[in-house]
């Protein structure tokens, strides 16, 4: 789906009274693939390849949405795995459905991992290719696709059409076949359904016939399609965990105030989705059983001579309160007051003022940085005015400065809305396809950051060092730096917890070297060969720490108990208790033996459950006294 887009999405009318709202973007992705039976045998692996990656990092990133698969161009249409799916779908010749769009499910991907086990030598037996030319009716397909999209039985946004094949023409130019294909286009954009081509060839020629058919489905002139990279495509088809749909990625709405009297309705996004770990759970060891909290206000009154409860009761959440001693005055706030403090101004942005790019630094290591993008949800008209803000600020190199609040009880942020156009076509990396034109929301660091570090002299409160040491590692840090491109480098937590996971439930082995797909050391290492003369004359040679001592083991293998710090013969003097005591060492003694001081040399026998800081502090008391 495309972005916002200022020469399209711009009506220069009087009335604003036609002006499209945007749609809710609620629902489900769905993914509906279709192979072309044509592909060679080699292609076709490539193409079941690609799926099974899309289906297995699918499944890991967002089980929700929805996937599908669908031969083309076959001879036989043998049932799919679920037969009864079919019941109210007409299939018509040379299509076969091999799993109707579903979630995700354990079973689904191992059916699929099977089948693609004994495609290469099965295909052509169970599925074949159409007679006599291998060529289907192409538009029969298309209106086979948008049956199982309507009929899947769940409220879909972005639904596509995912087409692979190496023809470039589905059918001859004179015949009835292709215009009723071009026909099947406007179907396509009246359903708001993208197509997409994947060439499973480099050297993919869009004009006989996709290029036309692409350009009506989505209702964009002709000139204005750019042909895509195809290795592009092929890999992040395959790679699910980037999404390529940017309003999936929305954190919300707000409105940006511009002046008195003066507001404009936007949203802003992240540029990556964030991938979401596990929940942590807690376990009974009698029965494996969830445990589940539950927070508890109990508010107890004591007595003042014998220290007892005399009444105990629970309050709910918004009936608490927070108490602080200001002198001998007791100040309390009740959880309403505070939220009325923390909500003192909505959501929103505020323009405060233009600065030259020039004076925007070019990295900020103080937050990832965010997109926003117009929106006439709330208020309309709004992308005609912020077309002309960010169209003033690109031509004469402006930023703008604002004060950003992105959501209740949060901190406001300053912030500069940085211009930026959509990539070019011919860049071929991910982030061309994750942002078009547009603001950057940069996060402006609140405090000065401090770099003037003595490496040798860390820990030293007076911690400074030489100019010349500084801009040493200035130049070391930029021949490190690398440019973060997602294809590249990933979370290597993530991709171990991914790996396990897989190979518990599919038992499918991932390759470890690929996990940590993190810059070569070796190419590192010769990057900033030059510098190590320099470092070893200003900071000296390194000196390496000495190793602890492994524990001693015993003779079975196990590892030997540990050695309390001080014996039971000293803590029998008390003057070796008391130099224990001036030295703060009694946290090395163990609970037997702070027992056992207290009982000797004090005269009193502590509970049962007193915890060991309760000893310590009890002994401290009663040496002061």
């Amino acid at each position: 789906m495309s972005s916002w887009n200022p020469d399209r999405d711009i009506e220069l009318t009087d009335s604003e009274d036609d002006t499209e709202i945007k749609r809710d973007f609620n629902g489900r992705e769905a993914i509906l693939f279709v192979v072309d039976a044509n592909l060679e045998t080699e292609r076709l692996m490539e193409a079941l390849k690609i799926i099974r990656g899309a289906f297995i990092s699918g499944m890991l990133v967002n089980d929700k949405d929805l996937m599908g698969l669908m031969f083309s161009n076959t001879k036989h249409s043998p049932p799919p795995h679920e037969a009864q799916c079919l019941d109210n779908i007409v299939v018509p010749a040379n299509c076969a459905v091999f799993l109707p769009l579903r979630q995700l499910t354990k079973s689904i991907v191992e059916h699929y991992l099977e089948f693609m086990g004994t495609a290469e030598e099965s295909f052509s037996s169970d599925y074949g290719i159409a007679e006599p030319d291998g060529r289907g009716n192409f538009a029969y397909m298309i209106r086979l696709c948008i049956e199982l999209l309507e009929k899947c039985g769940k409220k879909l946004n972005n639904a596509k059409i995912v087409y692979m094949t190496d023809i470039e023409e589905p059918h001859l130019p004179s015949s009835m076949e292709f215009q009723a294909a071009l026909q099947k286009a406007n179907d396509l954009e009246g359903k708001e359904f993208e197509f997409q081509v994947i060439p499973m060839h480099d050297d993919f020629d869009y004009e006989p016939f996709y290029k036309e058919f692409i350009t009506l489905s989505r209702a964009i002139e002709i000139d204005a399609f750019r042909v895509p990279d195809a290795q592009l495509q092929r890999e992040i088809l395959e790679d699910r965990k980037l999404r390529q749909d940017f309003l999936r990625r929305c954190l919300g709405h707000f409105t940006f105030s511009l002046g008195p009297n003066l507001k404009i309705s936007a949203q802003f996004y992240n540029y990556f989705q964030r991938r979401s770990y596990p929940h942590k759970v807690h376990i009974m060891r009698r029965d494996n059983s969830v445990v589940k909290k539950k927070r508890m206000i109990m508010v107890r009154k004591e007595d003042g001579e014998t220290q007892q409860i005399t009444h105990e009761y629970q309050i709910k959440t918004t009936g608490g309160w927070y108490e602080c001693k200001v002198g001998d005055e007791t100040l309390r706030v009740t959880t309403e007051q505070l939220n009325r403090v923390r909500n003192l101004h909505p959501p929103g942005m505020m323009l405060l003022g233009f600065k030259h790019r020039s004076a925007l630094p070019t990295h900020f290591y103080s937050k990832p940085c965010s997109f926003m993008y117009p929106d006439d949800q709330s208020i309309v008209g709004s992308k005609r005015l912020f077309c002309a803000l960010w169209q003033r600020c690109l031509h004469r190199e402006k930023i703008a400065i604002c004060l950003f609040l992105s959501k209740r009880k949060s901190v406001p942020r300053y912030v500069a809305l940085v211009p930026v156009e959509a990539a070019q076509p011919d860049d071929k990396n991910y982030r061309s396809l994750l942002s078009g034109d547009g603001f950057k929301i940069v996060y402006l660091p609140e405090a000065r950051d401090i770099r003037d570090i003595d490496m040798c002299d860390w820990n030293n409160i007076e911690n400074t060092a030489a100019k010349e040491n500084v801009e040493l590692f200035q130049k070391v840090i930029k021949k490190l730096t690398v440019d973060y491109q997602p294809n590249l480098i990933n979370d290597p937590n993530l991709e171990v917890l991914q790996s396990n996971l897989l190979a518990l439930a599919l038992n499918i082995k991932s390759d470890e070297d690929n996990l940590s797909q993190l810059p070569d050391p070796a190419v590192q290492n010769k990057r900033i060969e030059k510098f190590i003369p320099d470092y070893n004359s200003m900071f000296g040679p390194e000196i390496e720490t000495a190793k602890k001592r492994a524990a001693k083991t015993e003779a079975d293998g196990a590892s030997a108990p540990k050695v309390a710090k001080i014996s039971e013969d000293q803590i029998k003097s008390y003057d070796v208790v008391e130099q224990l005591i001036k030295d703060k060492r009694l946290n090395g003694c163990t609970v037997a033996q702070l027992r056992f001081i207290l009982d000797t040399h004090f005269g009193e026998k502590p509970a049962k459950s007193a915890t060991k800081a309760v000893l310590v502090s009890r002994i401290e008391e009663l040496s002061v006294d």
